[in-house]
């Protein structure tokens, strides 16, 4: 199974806790997934897309690949996806921020040989990433329904909206000549292998060893989620994962 920037790999890493006990999580209150059996079918093919090809192929690149030339990828793909955050900063009014990607990626586009080089983040630059789906969060579109989506995984009815729209975005689609201008996409997918290899005991362990991964994945899917468009402070669209009522 593939991961959208919405799949944050921090997902994974809150979930090894509660799957190193290999239970079932309970059901916190703010779940909304009318569709479980449905969800649970796409969650069972993606889970098979990960274990016939995906993750050997992640397996496969992450072992013959060498880990610098992985790492340049990685900052290639990074540095190529920042247009497409700066158009969502910018739609939210978050000018600060869009201002300081956009320093970053003049700095890694020159100096960084194309992005190959993340030298922004050596003098304090990091990546403020976001994406469409917190654009309509800002904009104050609702959560909607908890769905998972082939391929990317858990996602809710507004950032599905999200990740199909982020495909849109990115000025540089538009603006390279082809086949140049699918080099974001592509720099992105391959990415994404490196992601796989690099948590993958990680992942194996939230996908395979628990007792029920889906229950395991909604929840922290959620609640990093939400955590994350609350700008780390609680708020009306947070829940407390640890709270005593459960429906």
């Amino acid at each position: 199974m593939t991961f959208s920037p919405i799949f944050r790999i921090t997902l994974a890493l809150l979930a090894l806790s509660l799957v190193s006990a290999c239970a079932t999580p309970p059901r916190p209150v703010g779940i909304n997934d009318p569709h479980e059996p449905f969800n649970r079918g796409v969650h069972n093919f993606n889970k098979a897309f990960d274990s016939a090809i995906f993750g050997p192929a992640a397996k496969a690149y992450g072992n013959g690949i060498p880990e610098p030339v992985r790492a340049r990828v990685q900052d290639f793909a990074t540095n190529t996806s920042l247009p497409s955050i700066i158009v969502n900063q910018l739609l939210q009014g978050k000018l600060d921020d869009a201002g300081h990607n956009f320093t970053r990626f003049l700095l890694n586009t020159t100096l960084g040989i194309g992005g190959l080089f993340d030298l922004a983040s050596d003098v304090g630059l990091e990546e403020r990433t976001t994406d469409f789906g917190e654009t309509l969060h800002v904009w104050g579109v609702k959560e909607g329904n908890y769905v998972v989506m082939p391929f990317f995984g858990p996602s809710t009815g507004r950032d599905a909206v999200g990740t199909v729209v982020d495909f849109f975005t990115n000025p540089l689609s538009y603006s390279l000549p082809s086949p140049e201008k699918y080099t974001p996409t592509m720099a992105s997918i391959v990415a994404r292998f490196g992601d796989r290899y690099t948590y993958a005991s990680t992942i194996d362990d939230l996908m395979y060893n628990s007792e029920d991964p889906y229950s395991t994945m909604r929840l922290f899917y959620l609640d990093a989620r939400r955590y994350e468009l609350s700008g780390g402070e609680s708020g009306d669209d947070l829940y407390d994962i640890y709270e005593e009522a459960y429906e």
